[in-house]
């Protein structure tokens, strides 16, 4: 890593004091994190729960460092001035956000420009920001960790494209294996000679020597970087997809090769309007495809997923002690969502115990979903109680969590909405139900009309066990609730008409109350 002197690995390098000092620690205090890449530079300021951080403040600039730098050595002018006030800026507003000292990072364009050592000194002069150059290896390497943050355990491949160079690094097991670089940023080779038959070949001589280092054809490929997530969003609208989060966006090598014909046939300026894409990305877009195609060819991904988690995010996943990293990300960020915002914090944990006998056949990936409904079933109660079941949906399956799918996003969604609706006709949201099967839809719902049952049993005393309880026997389908004499009075008619409406999505044929002592 460049810079990096034996007194600054003293001082914990880029990373300057530890953000994690704490193992056992919860939250994540506020701070900022700068990226100067070879086409943006962004500042993103983390919040929230530490092993999920919520992003509080976001903002880039198309500066384009990197650009005309393959005939000139040279960084832009024109984007040296753009990055020097981009950079002041973020300084003056970290200032103004009373956070600790910015982590900026610098990649290719400034490592190999000739002037990049001297551009470096100057923004440290005027601005007092102290900058960290990485090599292609750390690149690749922290860009991992982004991705692991998301994804815990991951396996496959990540491919982080920026302006002037890719990156590729292996995933085994949540570990990260071999690292290479390569100079296939797409503001190398735009504007090569010979057109897109030079252009091929070049990116075909490069893919193959990224191959004969690292052999992983048939893995999961992971993608990181702004062009892979600009055609992401192309490949959206070409298939008319309602969700439109790009973290977690699956494709097929086939829908990927059906996308970039989209492009070459398309009006690029049109498509960058519709997809909300930057002139800057745009222009950016129809190369970077070239060599995701040869990058398909060589590997032959067997699932391609979109990461919007990389560098930036692996450089807050860099201090977090072990115990923390082990710790689910979408279960920690319901946690902490709950504790912020649920009119009674800790009742999710007893909800879960009590509804757990519904799903005694499910495996580990859906009970952590049924405690993740638990967790944020009453978050949305400032609602307005008409839109209260419309929020939920909304607000789960576009937030920005972790560890969480297309499918699963729909699925907590429409448990959630059922956990304040019965019927989920009439939403406006019948296009998303599409992205799970309608036996998942019927599980959501089992799940909702649990948790709004269950709701009504304990939520006058979240403090104590209470004194009801389920069984579901799957084989007879017979749903028994257990009730305490001190707790027969909660079962009122609501919460008669609840139960009910709970075993019918059971399809239960045997319904029984049980109050002891009768």
């Amino acid at each position: 890593m460049d810079g990096q002197t034996d007194s600054a690995q003293g001082d914990w390098g880029p990373f300057g004091r530890p953000i994690f000092e704490d193992p056992q620690a919860r939250r994540l205090s506020r701070v900022g994190v700068v990226d100067i890449g070879s086409n943006s530079v962004r500042l993103v300021v983390f919040d929230g729960a530490a092993r999920s951080p919520a992003y509080f403040y976001n903002e880039k600039i198309m500066c384009g460092l990197g650009a005309g730098m393959p005939e000139t050595g040279r960084l832009n002018p024109e984007g040296k001035e753009r990055a020097l006030s981009a950079l002041a800026r973020f300084q003056t507003l970290a200032r103004g956000m009373d956070l600790p000292p910015l982590t900026v990072v610098a990649t290719a364009a400034m490592r190999e420009a000739e002037d990049g050592p001297a551009f470096r000194a100057e923004i440290e002069q005027k601005t007092g920001l102290k900058i960290w150059v990485i090599d292609g290896e750390e690149e690749a390497r922290l860009s991992a960790q982004g991705v692991l943050l998301g994804w815990p355990g991951a396996d496959g491949l990540i491919c982080d494209i920026g302006g002037s160079s890719m990156e590729l690094a292996e995933l085994s097991g949540g570990q990260i294996g071999r690292r290479v670089t390569s100079p296939l940023g797409p503001l190398r080779f735009k504007d090569l000679e010979g057109g897109k038959k030079a252009r091929e070949k070049h990116i075909r001589k490069a893919m193959k020597r990224l191959g004969e280092k690292i052999e992983m054809r048939g893995a999961r490929l992971f993608l990181v970087g702004g062009s892979w997530r600009a055609i992401a969003r192309i490949d959206m609208e070409r298939r008319n997809y309602p969700l439109h989060v790009l973290h977690e966006y699956r494709m097929t090598c086939e829908s990927v090769a059906e996308t970039l014909k989209f492009i070459e046939k398309s009006d690029l300026e049109a498509l960058r309007s519709k997809c909300s894409i930057s002139n800057a990305r745009m222009s950016l877009v129809p190369f970077a495809g070239e060599v995701l195609a040869e990058l398909i060819d060589s590997f032959g991904p067997a699932e391609i997923a979109i990461s919007s988690y990389g560098i930036r995010e692996g450089l807050l996943y860099e201090q977090m002690p072990q115990k923390l990293r082990d710790r689910d990300p979408l279960v920690e960020s319901c946690r902490f969502s709950e504790a912020k915002d649920a009119r009674l914090p800790g009742f999710g944990k007893k909800l879960y115990r009590f509804i757990l006998p519904l799903f005694a056949d499910a495996d580990a990936a859906r009970l952590r979903i049924v405690k993740a409904a638990c967790l944020l079933h009453d978050v949305s109660w400032r609602a307005h109680p008409d839109y209260r079941a419309q929020t939920c949906f909304d607000n789960v399956t576009r937030a920005n969590l972790g560890g969480l799918d297309h499918a699963e996003r729909v699925f907590l969604g429409l448990a959630l909405l059922h956990r304040y609706k019965n019927k989920r006709d009439g939403t406006g949201f019948e296009d998303f139900y599409a992205l799970i099967d309608e036996n998942e839809q019927r599980k959501a719902e089992v799940l909702g009309k649990a948790m709004r049952f269950g709701s009504m049993l304990w939520m006058s005393d979240a403090s104590q066990e209470g004194g009801a309880s389920l069984d579901w026997d799957a084989e007879t389908r017979k749903l028994v609730l257990h009730l305490a004499p001190e707790a027969a009075s909660l079962y009122g008619e609501v919460a008669e008409s609840r139960f009910n409406s709970l075993a019918r999505a059971l399809s239960a044929d045997t319904v029984e109350v049980d109050i002891a002592g009768e």
